[in-house]
């Protein structure tokens, strides 16, 4: 499909007031809702900054795991609490903006968040190791074929619910999505027997391809996705020229609302000390993510291509209850 981002959209979520010199000095903890199970890639990231951010701001960070709904449970908590500051949520960043569109939550939009992004995720498409698929071509046969597999996910709109989405309307045929109430055990499950084949992200399933759990067959990435430890794994574009594979962007987002001095704050965290993280840089090469972080509108742009090709895939599909349209993004049918 052919997306495209309407002036007005661009207009109202990419304006916020320039960084001030303000500083927040929160005085108790403060909670990151990630609407996950633990152990899953937004879990992982968001472990991952905690321990910097107490550091920063001087008050622990409670990461609380909320799953339920495809993400829409925890992420709903995050928007009825009080926009007090103290409380933020962590996520795939287009699944924040196409909640509504898919009638998860309602009247929703990436316009209610200041986005913080830290890593872009790659999803892998890989199977069991004992099983008799051993590339890409054999899989895209077998969903093609009377003995579809079976394929582990965290739901329809997880990350690998929506790269086994795009695989169906790509290459044709079928998978029997297993949902999970995250990553973790949608990998597990597919490492297990339990499925066949997941198709969750590179940095829930890396430690169980590199013990020799799960074979890797392609990453839905147009170059070879490299992990260390492990042999790079092919890019779906050897099989599938032509499919869009937008960067996965994930971050922290906190809902707008808040003093003014709270998003100061995170912004000067994250330009001076979140971007310069080792830690971070070291959990990229290990998972598989690419260390890309930015904030504010230099954000929203990056995250753009993946919340516009999500939501003109759910209209595609027919899974779209709200029109893109409503929070300013147009899908134009394709040209035959």
């Amino acid at each position: 499909m052919k997306q495209v981002l309407s002036a007005a959209i661009a207009a109202s979520i990419l304006t916020f007031p320039a960084v001030a010199v303000a500083e927040w000095k929160p005085d108790r903890p403060i909670n990151i809702i990630v609407p996950w199970s633990a152990g899953g890639s937004t879990d992982q990231v968001t472990r991952v900054l905690a321990p910097i951010l107490e550091e920063a701001l001087g008050q622990p960070v409670v990461v609380v795991n909320q799953p339920g709904a495809s993400g829409a449970t925890g992420t709903q908590a995050a928007l009825d609490a009080e926009r007090d500051g103290y409380t933020w949520t962590a996520n795939a960043v287009a699944n924040n903006a196409t909640y509504a569109i898919t009638g998860l939550i309602d009247d929703t939009s990436i316009a209610d968040y200041r986005i913080y992004l830290h890593v872009a995720n790659i999803p892998v498409v890989s199977v069991n190791a004992d099983s008799p698929i051993t590339d890409m071509g054999g899989f895209l046969e077998a969903m093609k074929s009377g003995d579809i597999p079976t394929v582990a996910t965290a739901g329809v709109n997880s990350s690998g619910g929506m790269a086994l989405a795009a695989l169906k309307e790509e290459a044709g045929g079928d998978g029997r999505m297993i949902a999970y109430d995250g990553g973790a055990p949608a990998v597990i499950a597919a490492a297990g027997g339990e499925a066949a084949a997941t198709t969750q992200l590179a940095s829930e399933q890396a430690e169980l391809i590199k013990a020799g759990k799960l074979r890797p067959l392609a990453a839905l990435s147009d170059k070879p996705l490299e992990i260390e430890g492990i042999d790079p794994i092919p890019p779906i574009t050897n099989w599938l020229p032509d499919m869009n594979v937008s960067a996965d962007y994930f971050g922290i987002l906190i809902p707008v609302g808040a003093p003014d001095e709270v998003y100061e704050t995170v912004d000067k965290i994250w330009e001076e000390t979140v971007s310069t993280s080792d830690a971070f840089k070291k959990y990229a090469s290990e998972r598989g993510a690419f260390f890309d972080p930015s904030y504010g509108d230099a954000a929203l742009e990056k995250a753009m291509p993946v919340i516009i090709t999500e939501a003109c895939a759910r209209v595609a599909r027919d899974e779209a209850v709200v029109d893109p349209s409503k929070y300013g993004i147009t899908c134009e049918a394709k040209a035959e």
